[in-house]
């Protein structure tokens, strides 16, 4: 009963960062997991993507109904997503897990340093109601990263939007704000066409996912309401600090 409740916890934390950044909550909800829970990380990508879902189902009609969301991006480029979910999650059964810890931990950090580095003051001065005001660019830089996010999505269970929110804000022009809210909509697609192939290997442990896609969905619900009051410095900053310190802490566990 508390193991359950600690992770309904979990994952009403997880669910909020995940919905503030897009992310879908699974970049905090494997190693939450595999370092907090001692479960194997393959069970534990199985259930971020059930999580991953679940923020997106929450987050998505909120961002909707405020048009803060840039749909016809979103649809275009979750197409080549979900294509690269399913050739991920048919190599994740190949890999050792130290490899895909090791992976987790690399892309963390390629992740954090790529948003820092991002100076793009005239985008996030996009008010959280509009999607106008910029112009999206370099659209095959999109397609290419769309198609490995959905790679990374199925072998780590973060839903892709660690990869595509720095992908739409950094490299095609789109504002913080609105690309958050764009991922929130791709990453369940993303995530459920991984799902599928997890849950044919039996990967997906129902008495770890059921309360920890509770929370997710609670978070989730109250994160996407918030955002538009948190200033969106702060929200890169926050960003950043948990991609490090959960890189560091999967690269401690990748090497033994």
């Amino acid at each position: 009963m508390l193991v359950g409740l600690l992770m309904i916890g979990s994952g009403a934390a997880a669910g909020v960062f995940g919905s503030l950044l897009g992310l879908g909550g699974g970049v905090l909800i494997v190693p939450l997991l595999t370092l907090g829970f001692g479960l194997p990380l393959r069970e534990a990508v199985g259930v971020s993507l059930v999580a991953v879902i679940m923020t997106s189902s929450a987050a998505a009609g909120v961002y909707l109904e405020r048009h803060v969301a840039n749909l016809r991006l979103g649809m275009s480029l979750e197409l080549f997503t979900a294509t690269g979910a399913l050739v991920g999650g048919s190599i994740a059964f190949l890999l050792d897990e130290q490899v895909l810890e090791l992976l987790f931990a690399i892309l963390l950090v390629y992740v954090a340093l790529t948003m820092l580095r991002a100076r793009r003051a005239s985008n996030d001065e996009v008010t959280a109601g509009s999607t106008g005001g910029y112009r999206v660019r370099n659209m095959p830089l999109g397609v290419a990263g769309s198609l490995g996010a959905g790679v990374v999505s199925a072998l780590l269970g973060i839903g892709g939007g660690i990869i595509k929110v720095p992908l739409m804000n950094v490299g095609m022009g789109v504002p913080l704000r609105v690309a958050t809210a764009t991922s929130n909509l791709m990453i369940g697609i993303t995530a459920a066409a991984s799902a599928v192939i997890y849950l044919f290997h039996g990967g997906i442990d129902p008495y770890v996912a059921g309360p920890t896609a509770i929370g997710v969905f609670v978070g989730a619900s109250v994160g996407s309401r918030v955002a538009p009051r948190i200033d969106v410095r702060y929200l890169r900053g926050l960003f950043v600090v948990v991609l490090l310190y959960t890189a560091a802490q999967m690269f401690l566990k990748a090497i033994g």
